[in-house]
């Protein structure tokens, strides 16, 4: 069972998702959620493999960026 806590992680790292414009890292992720680098990783695969968002690594970062409809 998803506790009501990581479902309300998932949707604020969405909604920084979806204001930007450009792909964001993992870090920039965590800082605007104002969680832990570690925890925004998590969710952020999470997320890709649910397929809202699409990952690549770029150099030594990971970039994420909103998957289209």
């Amino acid at each position: 069972m998803v506790s009501p806590k990581s479902d309300e992680i998932d949707r604020l790292i969405m909604k920084y998702i979806e204001k930007s414009d450009w792909p964001v890292t993992t870090e920039m992720v965590a800082r605007g959620v104002d969680i832990s680098w570690n925890t925004a990783q998590i969710h952020l695969y999470k997320l890709q493999a649910e397929g809202k968002i699409k990952g690549k690594r770029v150099g030594r970062q990971n970039q994420w960026m909103r998957i289209k409809s």
